[in-house]
């Protein structure tokens, strides 16, 4: 019998009865942030679009990171971090999550993308969409969409 090690990771996680040894369980915590997650993304990228930017990508990856969306405005692409909040979290506002670090990081994984596409000349905007959630984080209420964020 293998034994092992406690980490972190694995620390209060549930396992799966059959799924194999050592396989997690994901949390209904973690599923529920997941599903708010998605919820906001489809509300910004729905209101982005009645809006008359046109989609191109959403969660794009690399290892340095992910884009939430990415669309063209005009001739502009336009890179959006999306932050969701449920209304009266005690972690405040959507809009006031998106941090210094986190916009580095956009920047940063931008610039893989254009660079993949060899789009570098392009001129480009960073936006941000605050989606506000109802308490129970499955229904968006309201989006609010900054252009030129950072």
């Amino acid at each position: 019998m293998k034994k092992r090690p406690i980490g972190k990771e694995s620390r209060g996680a549930a396992h799966a009865a059959g799924s194999g040894a050592g396989q997690p369980v994901r949390s209904p915590r973690s599923d529920r942030r997941k599903e708010s997650g998605r919820i906001g993304e489809d509300a910004a990228a729905a209101w982005l679009e009645r809006g008359g930017l046109r989609l191109l990508e959403r969660n794009w990856r690399c290892r340095l990171g992910e884009l939430d969306l990415i669309a063209e405005d005009g001739g502009t692409l336009v890179f959006i971090e999306v932050r969701s909040a449920r209304t009266g979290s005690r972690f405040g506002s959507a809009a006031e999550a998106l941090h210094g670090r986190k916009q580095l990081k956009v920047r940063q994984v931008a610039g893989v993308y254009l660079q993949q596409k060899g789009w570098d000349g392009r001129p480009i905007r960073f936006d941000a969409a605050a989606v506000t959630l109802d308490a129970s984080g499955l229904r968006a209420l309201e989006v609010l969409h900054v252009k030129n964020a950072f």
